[in-house]
This record gives C-alpha cells, sequence and structure tokens, in this order.
C-alpha cells in the first residue's frame, strides 16, 4: 500500500478522524506508523493531541479511547496496541520526534491534582519540578491556566491520568486489572525508562541545542529567581524556579526517567488535602518548624508550636481509588524497590568524601535517592486515606499489599539467597535505617490496620488471611526490634545539633538535594527519626508508641477477637457436619427437608469446608506471629483463649450476645452489637408462631399446603371440642390422642415475648394437622408405597388401609412404651 500523499495538517487531521470511525484497528495503526514515518514534525505536531486523546480517552472521561484498562491478551487487538505503544514503538517514536522540536501542549490546571491545582491558584508553586517554568497566563485571567507540557511530559500525563479518570465503558467487559493492556504497559514503561540493568536507551531523536525541557532538581548548585513568567506575576513573593539546564550533559540521561516518576506520583498519589500539602511544602513553614525543633532541648518546657505548623484540614479533595489504581500503586512501588536496590555495592557503600569525587552516573544517583525523595510522602498520605476510607471487605487486600510491599525492601534485592523458610528468614542488619527514616510507614499504618482489623469479620477467611498476613510480616525476625530502637530513637529529647549548615536541612521542596546528601554534616540517627515524623505528622503529633501499653491493650483486644472468630468458625464448621450426616439419601434426589431454623446466621456462602479450615489456620498462625511480635505471655494467652473457649461452650454452644436485662427483655450493648456483626454470636431464633402458618418451604408444594390447610381447619373447627375432650382424657386413649394430635415440639422451653406466648398457647390446643402430607419427600414415600403395593398386587384401596393400620399400630406402640423410653 502506497504511503499517503502529502497533503495540509488540517485535511491529514480530518482524514484521520474520518478512518478512526470506518478503518479497523490494525489498517489505522499501520497508516499511523507510515505518517509518523514520513510526514515532518511540523505537520505531525497538529495531531498529536488528537492522537493522544483518541489513545487514551479524553480527560473528562467522556471520549473512552481504545479502552486500555479493559483490552486484555485474549483480545484480538491487544498485540496491535502493544506494539504501537511500546517505549520503542511508532508512538515514543512520534513523542521523541516532536520532543525534539520544542513543542509544547497545554493541560488545563483543573485537571492537575487537587493540592497542585489549588497551589497554583493560591499563588504557591508546587514543590515538584514538574510544574515549574510552565504555567500559561491567558487574558481572561486565572480562571482558565493552563500548563504547557512538551510532549514527553503531555504523553506521560495522559497515560498517568487514564487510570483515575472515570469513564463509561461498554457493558460486559470483565477481567483481571493485572493483564490488562494498560497493567502490562506501566511495567513496561517501568522497566523501560528505569531499568535495574543498564541504562536508558537514548532518543533516536537528538536535538541539536541540547536542551532539557524537564528542568533537573539535582544540582545543588542552581541558583533561585523569581518565577519567570512575561506576563505580569500574579505568583507571590515565595514562589522560585529552576532555570532550564541546558549546560548539564548528564541531564541527558536521566531527564525522561525523572519525568516519568515524577508524573506517575503526582498523578496517582498526590491526593490530600491542601492545608497538609501547604504545611509540608512551604519552605517558610519548614525552615520555621526546624528552627523551633532544634531550639527545644534549650527550654525547660515545650512553647506552643508555631504558626502554621498544626495540621489543617478546611480543605480535601474528594478522592476514592479504585482497587485498579491501588493495583497499579503496588506495581509502581516493587519496581521502585528493585530498582534502587540495583546500585552497585560499591557506590551504596561510598563514603561521602569519596563519593564527591567519584564519578558517579546520574542514574547511579538516582537509585540512591529514588523511594526517600519521591515516594516516601505522598505514599504514606495515599495509604493513610486508603486505610480510613476503604470499606471493610475482602477488597482491601489490594491496599493491604501495597503497604506491606513497601515496608519489605529487601524482598527486591533480586539476591539469590538459601532457601529457608520466609517465617524465620532475618531482616538484615543494613535495612534499619530504612525502617528509622520510614518509621511512621510501621507503626501509624499497623495502628490503623488494627482499629480496621477489629471491626472486620474475621470467620471470613480472605479477612483472616489479612490479619495474618500483617502478623507474619512484622514478626520477621528483628523488624520489630528495628522498629521499636527508632521509636526510642524518636522519644529521646532533643538535642542541639552542632556545625549546622542551614542549606544542609532543607529538603527537595525547598531547594536542598538529597542527591548531595554525603556532602553533608547532619548524621544525627535521631534528628533523622524526628525530621521523618515531624515532616509527615506535624511538630504537634501525638505520637502512640507500637509498642506502648495503650497499642498492647488494642492488641490484646484483637486477639480475643481472634480467639471468638476461631471459636465462631469451629461452630459453623460443626453445624454444617452435622447438617451434613444428617441428610438421608434422598437428598441425592435433592429432595431432603432443609429446616430454615437449622441455618446458622453466621455462614456465609463461601465459608464452608476448606475455607473454614484456613480461617483456623491464619488465625491460629496470627496468633502466634502477634505473641511473637509483642512478647506477650503464652500462659496469659492460653488461659484467655480457655476462659473464652468455656464461656463459648456454655449451653450447648448458644451463648447469647452481651446482653442487659430490663423491665422490658434483653437490650443489647454495644459489644453485643458488634458480635452480631461479626457473626462471633447470635440468639437462638426459632419460629414460635402456629405451626400451621409458617412460610412454604422449598421443600413443600405450595398448593397442596394451602389445600390441607384448608381442609384441617374445617376439620379441627367443627370436631375441636372432641379432640379437646379426648385429649383431657388421663387414660390411655387420651395419651393415644395427645401423640396425634398435640405438637410435642411446643414443650420446648424457649425466650418468649408476652405476644409470642399467647400464640403459642393457641398453638398447644389438639388438632389435626395435614401439612406434612405436602412435602414432596412425603409425596415420593407414598408414590414407592403404593407402587410396592402394585407390585405385591395391591390395589389402592388396599395399600391405603395397610398404610393406616401401620400408623395406628406405630402410634401404639409409641404410646404404650412412651414412658420407657423417656427414662432413656
Amino acid at each position: 500500500m502506497a504511503a499517503p500523499t502529502l497533503q495540509q495538517p488540517s485535511f491529514l487531521l480530518a482524514n484521520l478522524k474520518a478512518d478512526s470511525t470506518t478503518k479497523p484497528l490494525l489498517q489505522r495503526c499501520q497508516d499511523l506508523v507510515k505518517i509518523i514515518e514520513e510526514y515532518p514534525a511540523k505537520e505531525l505536531h497538529l495531531i498529536f493531541p488528537w492522537l493522544v486523546e483518541s489513545v487514551f480517552g479524553s480527560l473528562d472521561g467522556v471520549i473512552a479511547g481504545w479502552n486500555l484498562r479493559f483490552l486484555h491478551s485474549r483480545s484480538n487487538e491487544y498485540n496491535i496496541v502493544m506494539d504501537f505503544l511500546n517505549p520503542s514503538g511508532p508512538m515514543m517514536k512520534l513523542v521523541y520526534k516532536l520532543q525534539a522540536e520544542e513543542y509544547k501542549y497545554e493541560i488545563p490546571v483543573n485537571y492537575l491534582p487537587g493540592p497542585v491545582k489549588a497551589c497554583i491558584q493560591e499563588g504557591v508553586l508546587p514543590d515538584c519540578p514538574l510544574f515549574h517554568n510552565k504555567l500559561q497566563f491567558p487574558l481572561s485571567g486565572l480562571l482558565t491556566l493552563n500548563i504547557a507540557f512538551n510532549p514527553f511530559e503531555f504523553f506521560m500525563f495522559n497515560f498517568a491520568y487514564c487510570l483515575i479518570t472515570p469513564k463509561n465503558y461498554p457493558p460486559g467487559q470483565h477481567g483481571s486489572s493485572t493483564d490488562s493492556a494498560y497493567f502490562v504497559l506501566v511495567d513496561t514503561y517501568l522497566k523501560y525508562f528505569l531499568p535495574t540493568e543498564g541504562s536508558v536507551p537514548p532518543s533516536p531523536f537528538s536535538d541539536s541545542r541540547g536542551s532539557v525541557s524537564a528542568p533537573s532538581p539535582r544540582s545543588s548548585s542552581v541558583s533561585f529567581a523569581g518565577y519567570g513568567v512575561h506576563s505580569p506575576s500574579l505568583l507571590k513573593h515565595h514562589i522560585f524556579h529552576q532555570p532550564s539546564v541546558n549546560a548539564d550533559p548528564a541531564a541527558q540521561e536521566i531527564w525522561r526517567s525523572e519525568t516519568l516518576l515524577q508524573m506517575f506520583v503526582e498523578i496517582w498519589l498526590h491526593h490530600y488535602s491542601l492545608e497538609m500539602y501547604q504545611k509540608l511544602q512551604s519552605p517558610q513553614v519548614k525552615l520555621a518548624l526546624l528552627q523551633y525543633r532544634l531550639s527545644m532541648s534549650s527550654m525547660p518546657c515545650q512553647p506552643h508550636a508555631p504558626p502554621g505548623s498544626g495540621t489543617l484540614h478546611t480543605y480535601q479533595e474528594p478522592f476514592s481509588p479504585t482497587e485498579e489504581h491501588v493495583l497499579v500503586v503496588r506495581l509502581l512501588v516493587k519496581h521502585l524497590h528493585a530498582f534502587s536496590n540495583s546500585l552497585k555495592p560499591e557506590q551504596l557503600s561510598s563514603s561521602p568524601s569519596a563519593h564527591s569525587h567519584t564519578h558517579t552516573s546520574p542514574l547511579e544517583e538516582f537509585k540512591r535517592v529514588v523511594v526517600q525523595r519521591f515516594v516516601q510522602q505522598k505514599l504514606y498520605l495515599f495509604l493513610q486515606h486508603c486505610f480510613g476510607h476503604w470499606p471493610l471487605d475482602a477488597s482491601f487486600r489490594a491496599v493491604l499489599e501495597t503497604w506491606l510491599s513497601y515496608i519489605q525492601p529487601w524482598r527486591y534485592t533480586g539476591e539469590k539467597t538459601n532457601p529457608q523458610p520466609e517465617q524465620n528468614r532475618t531482616v538484615p542488619e543494613k535495612w534499619e535505617s530504612f525502617v528509622h527514616e520510614n518509621l511512621l510507614m510501621y507503626t501509624k499504618l499497623f495502628q490503623v490496620f488494627l482499629n480496621r482489623a477489629v471491626r472486620t469479620d474475621l470467620v471470613n477467611a480472605k479477612n483472616a488471611l489479612m490479619v495474618f498476613r500483617v502478623a507474619k510480616v512484622f514478626a520477621q525476625p528483628n523488624l520489630a526490634e528495628m522498629v521499636q530502637k527508632g521509636e526510642q530513637l524518636f522519644l529521646e529529647p532533643e538535642h542541639v545539633l552542632h556545625h549546622r549548615q542551614p542549606r544542609g536541612y532543607l529538603t527537595p521542596g525547598q531547594g536542598g538535594s538529597y542527591l548531595s546528601s554525603r556532602q553533608r554534616v547532619v548524621t544525627d540517627t535521631v534528628f533523622k527519626v524526628k525530621s521523618h515524623v515531624y515532616a509527615l505528622e506535624g511538630q504537634d503529633c501525638q505520637y502512640k508508641q507500637m509498642f506502648g501499653t495503650e497499642l498492647r491493650g488494642a492488641v490484646m483486644k484483637l486477639i480475643q477477637i481472634i480467639a471468638q472468630a476461631r471459636q465462631t468458625a469451629k461452630r459453623i464448621s460443626d453445624h454444617s457436619s452435622e447438617v451434613a450426616a444428617n441428610q438421608s439419601f434422598l437428598s441425592w434426589f435433592g429432595l431432603s427437608s432443609s429446616d430454615l431454623n437449622t441455618t446458622f446466621p453466621g455462614a456465609e456462602p463461601e465459608e464452608s469446608g476448606e475455607c473454614l479450615k484456613k480461617t483456623h489456620e491464619f488465625l491460629d498462625r496470627a496468633l502466634e506471629n502477634l505473641c511473637q511480635i509483642f512478647k506477650l505471655n503464652q500462659g496469659q494467652l492460653t488461659q484467655l483463649i480457655s476462659n473464652l473457649g468455656s464461656s463459648e461452650d456454655d449451653g450447648n454452644n448458644k451463648q447469647l450476645p452481651d446482653c442487659i436485662q430490663s423491665e422490658n427483655g434483653l437490650i443489647l450493648t454495644d459489644l453485643g452489637r458488634m458480635q452480631i456483626i461479626n457473626g462471633l454470636r447470635r440468639f437462638d431464633i426459632h419460629y414460635q408462631g402456629d405451626p400451621e402458618l409458617q412460610p412454604i418451604r422449598s421443600y413443600e408444594s405450595a398448593l397442596l399446603v394451602r389445600l390441607f390447610y384448608r381442609i384441617s381447619a374445617l376439620i379441627n373447627d367443627r370436631f375441636g371440642g372432641h379432640m379437646n375432650a379426648l385429649c383431657s382424657r388421663p387414660d390411655f386413649l387420651g395419651r393415644l390422642g395427645r401423640h396425634y394430635l398435640t405438637n410435642p415440639d411446643c414443650t420446648t422451653k424457649l425466650w418468649q415475648s408476652p405476644t409470642s406466648r399467647q400464640m403459642l398457647e393457641r398453638s398447644r390446643r389438639p388438632r389435626l394437622s395435614l401439612r406434612p402430607l405436602a412435602s414432596y419427600r412425603t409425596i415420593l414415600l407414598l408414590l414407592l408405597f403404593y407402587m410396592f403395593g402394585a407390585l405385591l398386587s395391591l390395589g389402592p384401596i388396599s395399600s391405603t388401609v395397610l398404610l393406616l393400620v401401620g400408623g395406628f399400630l406405630y402410634g401404639l406402640l409409641m404410646t404404650l412404651f412412651a414412658d420407657k423410653l423417656k427414662t432413656h
């Protein structure tokens, strides 16, 4: 097929839009490949925004694009899309071709993450260099502010935003999020631009001017100046920017890696209150907090917190991440750990003085600081939001595993270690500094998880698994000791650090550099831990120790709930086994009587058989791990569980929920409500009304139930007096009458309200009940009996007489030997 002839860009764009509705995807991609190869950047520039929108969809979600999040490998278009969007594919070739010409593409500020958007509108430039020197001031004022991105930034912004855009997808598209085209592309881009081995492949199109559109925040020698815009500045005096680093050839090596990571983190993780954002990022507040913190040790008591140091919550962006969103964030976390851990040992162990004189590649220095600088703060607040707002169901597993992946960087070292049980793997000592510098990730989020766990149904195997997973991770040898040591360092009194250099304390958000951390004089571990906690929680935070008395009590409460859930799981399992053992041969035909009163209200469809065995196993191992983490006394724990077990066994495993007795009956307490919600205890619910008026069961014929009820009602109304007289006799005939005309189940003593007690008195009157004849089981037995009689040459009348005689003899024998049976 010949390449399309050269034509005006407007005609080219119009033709592409027309082809998008008529041609199949394969042919459209083939045409685009030829256009990208043969057309100059000047003409490709005009179709680029439309092409990006047609692939990823519009930012407002109206246009769905190629539905990358719902495109799976079993689709015929999967390979076509993956080849076109590959990091070395045609689409990225178009990006590089436009990048070499320094074209700009605008994104409305309204589509930026809420905190970033609000900061820009308030005149405070965000700390992320991604938004520096890019603000476009329209003539109409601040209402339509735009951010001008270069082609690579524009492409990555739309790709990242595709994950959080609410879109109306066609119905019937279901599948796992982890095998979608979008998920695989994220993984591919991360491996390509953040390689664990080798370096980032160079761009096929080099810019002759050697300029880099994305300013690099690495160099500590970069000067700070006012925000350089041609229009009158509307931004406040504390907005800084970093000029283009055209003179730094080393920046060319990793600017795409930094841009991709910054875009992913900002779009996916940067969602929390504006005041929290300003408090964490404002240079003035940071410096004030630093001076305040360093002067505390010289004061006999702590003064009031400086202005601006408190945590404010007057603004909150509406943000509800999906499970797919969290899974992609976990993929990012895992790869960043692997990327950071691929740092060469000689670079990792080099001294600060030696480091300053060695020629370390920018990629290696990037690996050294990528987790702490780019991810820690925003991921902490993202996880804290998810922990507090996620529903109490099994879908929380995605959030949980993201958290556990971050706090276990040693799992992603790529080292070939000797195979040993995961439970016995000791956390290497070299990770102690990581634990200390991420202390809140371990302690604060563990406390929030604990609050969730005590409100979760732990009888469910999926919920029990999550408790076991957390306990298993924290029970790794050395980890609890490292966390406890970090807490002790934080609780030590403030120390005055000598030989301070004001520049050395600045975080990257204030112009400081993590990459020059080896040159800093500050080596005080106490200061590092305190700075970490204050930076994330604020100077006025009330820190609760993970190994303190208060949390120990919460852990004991969780252990009690775990023990109750174990008992409930065992009770459900035993109940299910009894029901299964009582099923008759007729259950093979689906005709067994499954009484409603035998249904256990704490059971769910997935909580039977193997699931209950797994629940018991998970909870047992979680108890062991919790005892190991918090050094609990095994004797006290055994006594607690045994006391709970004995109380559960009272009353034939039918202990009531926690209640208080009042003149109107039992009233549930808060503990009792929690026990019912979690299925830990239950009321024994039995039908106490007229047995003849019970709901029609699945094993009964509705027509026959209603017919026999009318017949029996007529008989009872007509001969009710004779039945009462017969059953009132103390002799043998009276006992025989009571056997046929009264319900022996009504003699069971139950908790009754006054209304149900009156109804029960009426139902105890002697009467004839024909409802058992409406059961499918009874009908089948009668049919089998008459068929057997026919084989013996007995007619229907003879079989009926034989049946009535047999029933009478059975009742006669039961009446004669009733007293002996009771004594047995």
